[in-house]
């Protein structure tokens, strides 16, 4: 049996996962996105372009790579129809030959959208920092059994009546809690016609399909979204996504529960950032956070919240997530500060920590930073780990000796192949 292999984020998301999955796709048949939506992205950039990815797997861009939807996904079929067709507008194949779409995944529907922007704003300065992508009511509607999955597309009679039923539901929820007018019939249908019918090629049995594939001895890559920090039993809660971000449940969100996950690849920053609200104990502010956020790139619809690496949460990362080996992104960045500075402990009421606390006394916790030599010089072209100066060398071994796992990818730049190998 093929060995399969997860890639997972260490820390709170945004740790460049996308352009690892865009490398190392090269090495397999099939990658799966098991869990998530369109709440997050992946920046992918090569011979193509740029893209961000929010749904799509990150191995759309090689030809011979299939790409499947799993069942743990929040499908939401308007953001993924938009999101083929501008991939498609590039030139670039997408068709259910190499895109697959499990019938078992939930559609996002309109009001989970509508219901996350209301609470929200309900919530005013208490907000969670949602993307409003309705990702916490769609979760929460299909633990309560109150969503419909893919594969109902193809029973129209049944769907309609399934529709109507939850939307007689949701409107009591819309109208008599935010106050706002109810989603009628036409509506829905509406928008299951424009958005859902498009995708109906796309769906099938994705469980049979990854099964057979791998009794075939195709390879296999799982591709995680956000961070082991977001996820929802693990992570800083409740300021986390609402699904489980961890290799563990690679298996059950893709649809093989039986299948055993070989090896774990988590991704790591060279420095940390943060988008969204919650506890981050590692947080520069001012013109240190300024400096780093600029020299990173670190912006978005707002900058992002940046600090030096946190080996505390890296290494909580790297054993929730059972990391077997690590990449480490954007080491480069790093290349014109003269001091390299770390988190090393956390500080709670006069007691350092080296361990991850319980995620309410997060925003009590100070910081405890030192400092490494930096090698103040460009790395961008270098490709071997010996040709790394010294000082680089140090910092990278020092976070291996932290976290308890070895780094065997070290990117240097945004494009696919800036990427040093290590054995």
């Amino acid at each position: 049996m093929a060995a399969c292999t997860a890639i997972v984020g260490i820390n709170w998301g945004d740790e460049g996962k996308g352009r690892m999955v865009d490398l190392l796709t090269e090495a397999f048949d099939v990658v799966v996105r098991y869990q998530g939506g369109g709440n997050a992205g992946h920046t992918v950039l090569n011979r193509y372009g740029e893209f961000m990815l929010h749904l799509l797997p990150s191995g759309v861009f090689r030809k011979e790579v299939v790409n499947v939807l799993g069942n743990g996904v929040a499908l939401d079929p308007e953001h993924l129809l938009n999101e083929i067709r501008g991939i498609q507008d590039k030139g670039i194949a997408i068709t259910p030959d190499n895109v697959k779409i499990s019938e078992r995944a939930s559609l996002l529907l309109p009001w989970h959208r509508q219901m996350d922007a209301l609470e929200e704003a309900r919530l005013k300065e208490k907000k969670f920092g949602s993307t409003k992508k309705g990702i916490a009511p769609f979760y929460s509607d299909k633990y309560q059994k109150k969503t419909v999955l893919a594969g109902e597309l193809f029973y129209p009679e049944l769907l309609k009546q399934h529709l109507n039923d939850l939307r007689e539901w949701k409107n009591l929820v819309l109208e008599g809690v935010y106050g706002v007018e109810p989603v009628t019939e036409e509506e829905i249908e509406a928008w299951i016609e424009q958005y859902c019918e498009p995708l109906k090629p796309f769906i099938q049995d994705t469980r049979s399909y990854l099964m057979n594939a791998i009794y075939e001895n195709k390879r296999v890559l799982f591709e995680g979204q956000l961070g082991a920090l977001r996820d929802l039993d693990y992570g800083i809660y409740p300021y986390t996504t609402s699904s489980n971000t961890l290799a563990s449940f690679a298996p059950i969100g893709s649809g093989v529960p039986d299948v055993e996950i070989d090896r774990i690849i988590g991704v790591v920053k060279a420095y940390s950032s943060c988008v969204g609200e919650g506890p981050f104990v590692c947080e520069f502010f001012g013109e240190e956070a300024d400096r780093l956020r600029q020299i990173g790139n670190e912006y978005g619809k707002r900058p992002h919240r940046v600090g030096p690496i946190d080996l505390v949460a890296t290494r909580y990362g790297v054993s929730v997530q059972g990391a077997t080996e690590l990449a480490l992104t954007k080491l480069d960045t790093l290349s014109k500060l003269d001091e390299i500075p770390l988190c090393v402990r956390y500080k709670y009421k006069g007691e350092e920590l080296d361990h991850m606390p319980f995620p309410s006394i997060l925003g009590e916790c100070e910081p405890v930073f030192e400092t490494m030599k930096g090698w103040e010089s460009d790395i961008s072209g270098i490709r071997n780990w010996w040709d790394l100066p010294q000082e680089a060398k140090d910092y990278v071994k020092r976070i291996e000796d932290s976290v308890g796992a070895v780094i065997k990818w070290i990117s240097v730049g945004r494009e696919r192949h800036s990427i040093i190998r290590r054995g």
